[in-house]
Formats: C-alpha cells, structure tokens, sequence
C-alpha cells in the first residue's frame, strides 16, 4: 500500500473469517480513536494477504450512525414552495446515497423532488416478497435542528439530566417520568437550544444499520429489500411524489415511532377547517346597534364546541376539535381548526358539526361565515386490516428479539397512512425517541440497537412467507 504507514497493535484488531464474493477472506475491525471518537473500518484481505482497496468499506454502529447524522440540519419549511422545502434535506441525501452505495445497495439514486430510494437484492434460494423500509429525511419546523450539539449520558442514574446548566435547561423525572424506564442505559440527549433529530434521524440510522448487518451476515437469507428515504414529512408533503410502483415493495414500514416496542397502525383521520368570520367596523364611540365584532363571534364559535373535546383533555382513542390559530380584527376574523378522529363515523359527524355551527351563526348574526374543510389523511386501518399478516409479522419479530410489543393507535398522522391509501400498506415501527419536536428530545441507545434487530428479524421473516 502506498503513502503515509502507521503502525498498529495487535489489539487494535478484532478478526473473522468471511466469504467475499464466494472467496475466504479475512475482515479485521480497525479502531481508530481521534478526539475521543470512535471509528471502524472494515479491512478485508484476499486469501493472498494482498488488500483490495476498493473492499474497504465503513464501518458503524447505530450510535456512530445517528451522532453523524444529527450533526446536518434538515429542518423543513412550511413556507417554501420548493420539493424538498429546504436545500439541507438535498445535501442530507447526497451524504446517505455516498453511504449506500459503500454499503452495497443497488439503484441508489436522488428522484428530482429528492427522495432517495435504492434496494438490497434478494439473496434468498426462494421467491420472497420484496419488502420496503422507509424513515424521512426532514426535521420538525417546530424548534431549530441547526447545529446540534447531541449529549451521550453514559449509564443514566435515575435523575433530572441538566441540558444546559448555565441557562438552567434541564430534563426532569417530573415532566418525562418514563425517563425511570432507562436507568442504567446509555441516552442522548441535546444541549437544551434545538431538537436532537431522532424524528427521524434515528430511522434512518437503524435501517442503513440492519442493511449493513445483512451484508456482514451473508448466512441470512431475504428477500429484496426496498430502501427510501422522503423529504418533507414533517411539513405533510412526505408522500406527494412518492413513487409506490417504483419503489417496488409488496408492502412496507415506516420507522417512525417512538418509545421502544411500538408498532402502530391505526391513526386519525383528519381534516383541517378554515373559517372567515365577516364583521362590520365603525367608530366605537357611536356603534350600539351597528358594529358587529368578527373577533366575538369567533369566540362564540369556539366556545360552542363541545368543550371536553380538545387534545388537552383527550388520550387513547378520543377524537378532538383543535383550534391551532385565530388572527383577525373587528371587520374579519380568520380561525383554523383541526378536526381528528379514529372512527370514520365521528370524523364524519365532527366536520358536521361544524358545518352546522357556520349555518347557524350565519342566520344568528345575518353575515356571512366563510368554511373550507380539507381532508388530509384517514385511518390507515382500513387498508391494513386485509393484509393483517404484515402487522403480525412486526409483532412476532419483536417477540423473537426480546421487545415487547406495544399496539396503540398513532394520535396524529405518519406517511404510512398515505402510503397505505396509495396502495402501499405500511405500518410504523417504534425508533427508540421520546419528546419528538422539542428541545428536551432524547433516544436511548438500547432502543436504537432493539430497532436494528427487530428490522433484521422482520427481513429473515419475511422470506418464510
């Protein structure tokens, strides 16, 4: 080998015998340390002791994986009207389509609205059915993911973590009590200014990590795994230019969940209201009987919903009217509502109400009151219950690698609920995360590493089918 030589110690090895493209050979793991960091690479010599340079291949682990990730921001943007929102999630992808292409994936390229999809081939001696894995590339516009500084908390003893001691940030038992879960475990946590990224980051971590699993361990058979990785998905537009044909999967999941274990597939159906409330302004010091307040009209909308049903008061399978904006002045008042439901019927019934109440204050106050009602996305439960089996098979894979399952029903929107409308059912597997969006986000690394296994495990499943 040419260049610069280093001298290492026997002890900086760990050795295996392997097969490379039907040949022995031998792998050795190198640890390199810079700056208290840790890396691997994967040398692989031919039987000859002669190194192939082109075999030389990184190596990480889940963790390495999400701390390098966390680092590029990615954040989308409501506002933009470009695919992908934001040039970040562009620059994101090009550094994983680098990465899978080292890993060995096939057909890795970035599509003209920057979703970046590729497959592993089916090395399985039967036809199996091809199988997709998909996480997104955004973070939440909700607080900055710009320079994220991640915190590893080695062995977490049980107390409130202080983020930012100077600025007394600090995640307590109090506001996260299943913090307890996890004490003598690794976290990660950010430095209290942005979020820490494991929505999705982590997702994307565990999938390239189980891939790379699969290419170390040859002896597991599967089938051909479909790979892709979607822009904007936190901004509602993840599955507007996904291209479910091309992707190539018989079906899918999503690795987008929280706390470890979860396995979703059931989510809200919802819409979003709009109303413009019309008033009529003149001087307030001669108004009796000729102002009408477009503000106080809004608020007597509002308060003529029903008033137990709203997300602050409702948990499991309650549905909800939120009202997430009002902005106006005494002439026009505009008020958003977001209407969520689990039954399809009392989804139906909530935009009702709705549509009655504008009738109603519209005759009240002999103005007019305008409505739009969009529906956004619906119970993916409809379109999976026919293909139950693929639900089974996530369970059955957590069981075999010792997670426990925890069935529950999504209280918001995943793209697997588009995707499954699409022709593509894809429930969602849990990424180990708590406190998604929020500067106290955090992900315990056994999480991450029970994700990688139970993906792995679905894959060798799914060649029995």
């Amino acid at each position: 080998m040419h260049g610069d030589r280093k001298a290492f110690s026997p002890q900086s090895f760990n050795r295996k015998s392997v097969l490379i493209d039907k040949n022995p050979a031998i792998v050795f793991r190198l640890n390199i340390f810079s700056a208290g960091k840790q890396a691997g690479i994967l040398v692989l010599f031919n039987a000859s002791g002669i190194i192939s340079r082109n075999r030389i291949i990184l190596f990480m682990s889940v963790t390495e994986r999400f701390l390098k990730y966390v680092r590029y921001d990615t954040q989308s943007d409501p506002a933009s009207e470009t695919f992908p929102s934001t040039p970040g999630q562009l620059s994101f992808a090009r550094v994983l389509a680098t990465e899978m292409k080292e890993l060995g994936l096939q057909e890795v390229r970035i599509d003209e609205y920057g979703y970046l999809s590729a497959y592993l081939p089916s090395n399985a001696d039967r036809e199996a059915p091809a199988i997709g894995f998909i996480a997104h590339l955004d973070t939440s516009p909700d607080l900055s993911g710009k320079n994220v500084n991640a915190q590893l908390i080695r062995e977490y003893t049980g107390n409130n973590i202080v983020l930012d001691k100077k600025d007394d940030i600090v995640l307590t038992l109090e506001d996260s009590p299943e913090l307890s879960n996890y004490v003598g475990q690794d976290l990660i946590v950010t430095d209290g200014h942005t979020l820490l990224g494991a929505d999705d980051k982590a997702g994307i971590a565990e999938i390239l990590t189980a891939v790379e699993y699969l290419q170390d361990h040859p002896e597991i058979k599967h089938g051909k795994v479909c790979i892709c990785f979607t822009p904007d998905e936190e901004i509602g537009r993840g599955t507007d230019h996904f291209d479910v044909r091309g992707f190539g999967a018989r079906f899918a999941y999503t690795l987008d969940g929280g706390e470890i274990g979860g396995l979703e597939y059931e989510n809200f159906n919802a819409a979003q209201v709009e109303l413009v409330f019309k008033g009529r302004n003149t001087h307030p010091g001669y108004a009796k009987n000729k102002m009408v307040n477009s503000i106080a009209i809004a608020n007597d909308f509002l308060n003529s919903l029903p008033k137990k049903e709203i997300p602050e008061l409702t948990s499991g399978y309650d549905g909800f009217f939120h009202v997430v904006s009002i902005k106006g002045n005494v002439e026009e008042t505009i008020m958003k509502i977001l209407i969520r439901d689990f039954d399809r019927e009392r989804f139906e019934w909530r935009k009702s109400t709705v549509e009655n109440g504008v009738r109603d204050f519209s005759k009240k106050y002999g103005l007019n009151i305008e409505l739009e009602i969009t529906d956004q996305y619906y119970n993916m439960r409809e379109r999976i219950e026919p293909v139950r089996f693929i639900v089974d098979i996530a369970r059955q894979a957590m069981e075999e690698v010792k997670v426990k399952p925890r069935i529950s029903p999504i209280r918001g929107g995943t793209d697997g609920a588009n995707l499954s409308y699409m022709g593509l059912p894809t429930p969602n597997l849990f990424t180990g995360g708590h406190n998604s969006h929020s500067r106290y986000e955090y992900i315990p690394v056994p999480s991450m590493e029970r994700a990688v296994d139970v993906i792995v495990k679905i894959i060798e499943l799914c060649v029995k089918i």
